[in-house]
């Protein structure tokens, strides 16, 4: 793919976004979009490019700190619940509550009965979100070992990515095959009909977003924009399945 090409298709996706947002406000509907993955997925770029046209008064992303002893004691779906959307909003979790199914057991940040007792809690909380007409899509952007390391590199190396450089940035090659293990048992155990997990090979960004941006319009567009925009490309995103972790599919 050229950047030419990329950017083509981009701006039509985006124009898309935009059309579609203002039929989502029209309407009233209420959307929540989760990407998760591992650290330099390729999750700050695609939210930028879906949020960039947007509107910044119904358009939130949700990109939550450590929590504070406070928030430890409370529920643990409550603080991210105060940042559902409302109404003609379109809220973005840059990470969401499923950090108990990866990051806090991986780093010891929860024990491991809390780690279960969010299993066995997340279908009810998701199930709840659709009853109260939220519109949920949870996207898994999975890269590979090698690339992960490229990207971090160049993280550490890039000024303008300063920011992006965190503590954990070193764990994370460390503990590959922990978080490849929390990941499989995140996708098996909350992968449903109701709220399905969307997998999207992601070693490639610029396909990976187009893929990713086209599936949501799938899923939250009027069907005339949708049915405009084309399908996703099956080699790269694809509904989760128990034989994608052992096919190739998701990087091991």
């Amino acid at each position: 793919m050229t950047d030419e090409d990329y950017a083509e298709q981009l701006l039509k996706l985006q124009i898309a976004l935009v059309q579609t947002q203002q039929a989502l406000m029209k309407a009233d509907a209420k959307v929540c979009v989760i990407f998760e993955g591992r650290d330099a997925a390729g999750k700050d770029g695609v939210i930028r490019r879906i949020t960039e046209h947007l509107s910044p008064r119904n358009t939130r992303v949700a990109a939550l700190p450590k929590p504070s002893d406070r928030e430890r004691s409370q529920w643990y779906f409550q603080r991210y619940a105060a940042h559902l959307p409302a109404c003609g909003e379109i809220v973005l979790f840059n990470r969401s509550w499923y950090n108990r199914a990866g990051v806090e057991p991986v780093m010891g940040f929860c024990t491991a009965a809390e780690h279960e007792q969010f299993m066995r809690d997340v279908p009810a909380f998701e199930a709840m979100l659709q009853d109260a007409d939220v519109k949920l899509v949870k996207f898994w952007l999975d890269i590979s070992k090698a690339e992960q390391a490229a990207r971090l590199k160049e993280r550490r190396r890039d000024p303008l990515k300063a920011l992006k450089v965190s503590p954990l940035d070193a764990e994370a090659q460390k503990r590959w095959k922990a978080y490849t293990q929390a990941r499989d048992v995140m996708l098996t155990r909350t992968h449903g009909d109701e709220a399905p997990w969307i997998c999207v090979r992601n070693d490639k960004k610029k396909p990976g977003r187009l893929a990713l941006i086209r599936h949501l319009l799938g899923e939250i567009a009027p069907r005339k924009i949708a049915r405009k925009a084309g399908k996703p490309d099956p080699e790269i995103l694809f509904r989760f399945e128990p034989e994608a972790l052992k096919d190739g599919r998701l990087a091991r």
